[in-house]
């Protein structure tokens, strides 16, 4: 590789891990860990059956008080039916949030009548929601329970009504961008935003791994070079390496990846302290 193209490819990585959006989980205490966050970050707010629709409006809410961009998720099973749709887009409007990232879910019984996120999609076109942006979820290395061929169906299905993908997290660039060629041979335009799990202890971030269904990922991770020692010695994760790893694949114009989405799992202080060690401090959310 060239001086030229290694500035390029590192330029394209730290505009990536600068701009990144931080994915957090609406626990209870979160609040106060927000305070390292810089000013103008994306916050995404995760929505699970276990927390419910209202505690994910609840720290929507709190972060666009804050003065953050906000993304929060809508898990499609947990919405009863249209009325309870246009609901939760309502309150969006009425704080301001115009982007949204909506996903099947993982409860195990649908709420009402949606079962996937095309479905709740096609009837959110037909409301005047106000949004701008609307995220989905695309999987690179496969799911657990459903056909690579469903994914690809659905993944056309939800494209009308979308402006961009978030992929599971993963820890193999080769999977990713391999994954990216065929879809985008298959006719999927949308922009990708890569999941990659922050810096997290790496014994931690493997039996997360593994409890949140990626453990194909996580099995490439074990057989890099070093893996091992790093478990022994406590040491982080440090997504940076899998960016760099895709060279100019970042910048591909074929390609379309447009942002990173980190996977905090709320270990935030760190993940902020490894943007500022790659790309320089920011300001602070307090600061402005």
């Amino acid at each position: 590789m060239s001086l030229l193209e290694h500035d390029g490819n590192q330029g394209a990585l730290e505009a990536l891990i600068r701009g990144a959006d931080i994915e957090v989980i609406p626990l209870r205490g979160l609040a106060e860990h927000l305070a390292v966050v810089p000013a103008g970050t994306t916050l995404t707010i995760t929505c699970s059956a276990k927390l419910g629709l209202e505690r994910t409006l609840e720290y929507t809410a709190l972060a666009a008080k804050a003065g953050y961009q906000v993304i929060p998720h809508l898990a499609a099973r947990q919405v009863a039916d249209v009325a309870a749709l246009r609901g939760f887009v309502g309150r969006l409007g009425d704080l301001g949030v115009t982007d949204l990232y909506v996903i099947g879910g993982d409860a195990a019984q649908p709420a009402g009548v949606y079962s996937s996120a095309a479905e709740l999609l096609e009837d959110l076109a037909g409301i005047d929601h106000g949004l701008t942006t609307i995220g989905v979820a695309c999987y690179p290395e496969g799911h657990p329970a459903i056909s690579d061929a469903s994914l690809l169906e659905a993944l056309r299905r939800k494209q009308p009504f979308a402006t961009y993908m978030v992929s599971q997290l993963c820890f193999d660039p080769g999977a990713i961008t391999g994954w990216l060629r065929k879809v985008r041979a298959a006719g999927i335009a949308l922009p990708l935003h890569v999941g990659l799990a922050a810096p997290l202890q790496t014994r931690k971030l493997f039996e997360l791994s593994l409890k949140i269904g990626v453990g194909s990922s996580i099995r490439y991770l074990t057989k890099q070079h070093g893996f091992i020692g790093n478990v022994l010695r406590g040491s982080s994760y440090q997504p940076d390496e899998l960016l760099r790893q895709m060279g100019s694949d970042l910048s591909s114009d074929e390609l379309a990846i447009e942002r990173v989405h980190l996977f905090s799992f709320n270990q935030i202080a760190p993940t902020v302290e490894w943007q500022a060690r790659i790309t320089g401090p920011a300001t602070r959310a307090q600061e402005s």
